[in-house]
């Protein structure tokens, strides 16, 4: 009996070690797939700002075409 007294303190404390690590694993999980979520986001925003400045060029072009056929005639 005092053999496993002298190791419930032991066990406690390696149980508390243990026990961060793990919960220092989950947190780091966490931001890993806050931070990915993030990422993703930031892509479709570019994505869209690509996009629009592709529309409009686009129009730009075409009202450049358009005046100079207009002054051609």
């Amino acid at each position: 009996m005092k053999h496993v007294l002298r190791l419930a303190p032991v066990l406690a404390l390696a149980a508390l070690v243990s026990g961060c690590g793990l919960a220092e694993t989950g947190a780091a999980t966490a931001a890993g797939a806050q931070s990915a979520a993030q990422q993703a986001q930031d892509a479709r925003k570019t994505e869209e700002q690509v996009q629009q400045r592709l529309q409009d060029a686009a129009r730009q072009d075409a009202a450049r075409r358009a005046a100079g056929e207009a002054e051609s005639q």
